[in-house]
């Protein structure tokens, strides 16, 4: 059995669309059960919040849909107002009514929607989602939400299956749309909007100030919970620190130790193969950078303690998380989103309020928090740049169509979290409290 999607072109088009892979992608290419009247309300309900959006709903061969008179503005700095293209309209609502933000997903995978500015749709959803569900039914979430799966709790296997799914992908196919220093987080520009041949330098600038903010000099005994490919151990061995990175990919893990070596400070570094609570010793400054995120909440006390334990006295924490909310991180706490089905299982992104909360449980003091989410939709932007300009490269890697259109979905999808202010970026450092913290140094 396969799926009809639509083209590559931008906004989509009409006629025959390539196949889904039904082993690769069974829940794409097979539409959910869900009643007529759970479809009906699904469609009664979205309809009514996307007219009153400031966006146009397009059904294919059919009318344009302006939003009405009256509906909220968009104060997100774009040019024109987005267009959602619905190829198969009762496809997908049938997939909203039966998996709610996890069948929209699964729909734009299949292809029966698309968008002339999907960035812009989705940043405008991001700014109005109260307008989709009724307050009333908002709390009935939990009777429709999809609970995460147990087997993605990040326990010591479980965090080492959730990593290898999205980060032993493919370190080619990750080159393809990062830059030269393969740092796959946050960068920090000098100004916004940012330019392609700015994204290196900004990389180097966001590690140097977490490097600066944790003390690390030459002498230092570096911690890095999380290797990515090993750009943060470089700078910091460059230093002169001794630096101990530990990571759970093996294909993070082997690259890492390669552009190490042909950086030169591989006398100065090691890297291990290791889960955070694994690690022993004390140091003089723990770095990790958004890996926080892939711990989730029942194991974010085993991490902070872990921060704490490895502390040296005097010892410094510079920690780089992604944020939201704190009433929107309860809300979907134990939700299964479309995300950590097909990008980040077993993760929750953390609000300050957690951050705070969980690091003074373990004995750390916040002495600094900066906040940069614009940069992030930066880099974001122009990761998801790179990455749309190259399909046949993906393709060569033996990703196909399915997957292109996922990870464009993510990339966008995360940079309208950032521009809709819905996501921020932040820089915390911690100390000790009590005896063993600064003044101790």
């Amino acid at each position: 059995m396969t799926l009809s999607t639509s083209s590559d072109a931008p906004g989509g088009t009409t006629g025959r669309r390539p196949p889904v892979d039904p082993e690769r992608w069974p829940d794409v290419v097979r539409l959910p059960r869900a009643s007529a009247p759970r479809t009906a309300v699904a469609r009664g309900l979205v309809e009514r919040g996307l007219a009153r959006m400031p966006l146009r709903v397009r059904h294919e061969a059919g009318p344009l849909r302006v939003p009405r008179p009256g509906a909220p503005r968009d104060d997100t700095p774009r040019e024109g107002t987005p267009t959602l293209t619905l190829h198969d309209p009762e496809a997908f609502h049938r997939r909203i009514g039966a998996d709610g933000l996890i069948g929209f997903g699964e729909s734009y995978m299949a292809g029966e929607w698309d968008s002339d500015d999907l960035v812009g749709l989705l940043t405008v959803i991001a700014t109005h989602v109260d307008a989709l569900i009724p307050a009333p039914l908002r709390l009935l979430r939990g009777a429709w939400a999809h609970r995460r799966p147990l087997s993605d709790r990040s326990t010591l296997e479980g965090a080492r299956a959730n990593i290898h799914r999205h980060y032993d992908l493919s370190n080619d196919l990750f080159a393809l749309f990062l830059d030269p220093s393969l740092t796959y987080s946050s960068a920090l520009f000098d100004t916004l909007p940012a330019t392609p041949d700015a994204l290196t330098a900004a990389q180097h600038r966001k590690i140097d100030r977490l490097l600066d903010a944790a003390g690390v000099r030459r002498g230092t005994r570096l911690l890095e919970i999380g290797t990515g490919w090993g750009e943060l151990a470089i700078r910091a061995a460059a230093r002169g620190a001794e630096v101990l990175t530990v990571t759970l990919s093996e294909e993070q893990r082997d690259l890492a130790l390669r552009r190490i070596a042909d950086a030169g400070p591989a006398g100065r570094v090691t890297v291990e193969l290791c889960d955070y609570r694994e690690v022993e010793g004390r140091y003089d400054a723990v770095v990790s950078v958004e890996m926080i995120e892939a711990v989730g909440a029942d194991f974010w006390p085993s991490y902070f303690t872990a921060l704490r334990r490895l502390l040296a006295p005097g010892g410094i924490v510079a920690l780089q998380a992604i944020t939201m909310p704190h009433d929107r991180m309860l809300a979907t706490a134990r939700t299964h989103t479309w995300i950590s089905k097909y990008v980040f299982p077993g993760g929750l992104i953390p609000s300050r309020h957690a951050i705070a909360r969980e690091s003074a449980a373990a004995g750390l003091d916040i002495t600094h928090d900066i906040g940069f989410g614009d940069h992030y939709a930066e880099t974001l932007r122009l990761w998801r740049e790179r990455f749309v300009e190259q399909p046949g490269a993906v393709d060569a890697l033996g990703f196909d169509r399915t997957f292109r259109r996922m990870w464009e979905l993510y990339l966008a999808y995360s940079e309208a979290g950032f521009r809709s202010r819905y996501l921020d970026v932040r820089q915390f450092r911690m100390v000790a409290s009590g005896p063993d913290g600064e003044a101790s140094r």
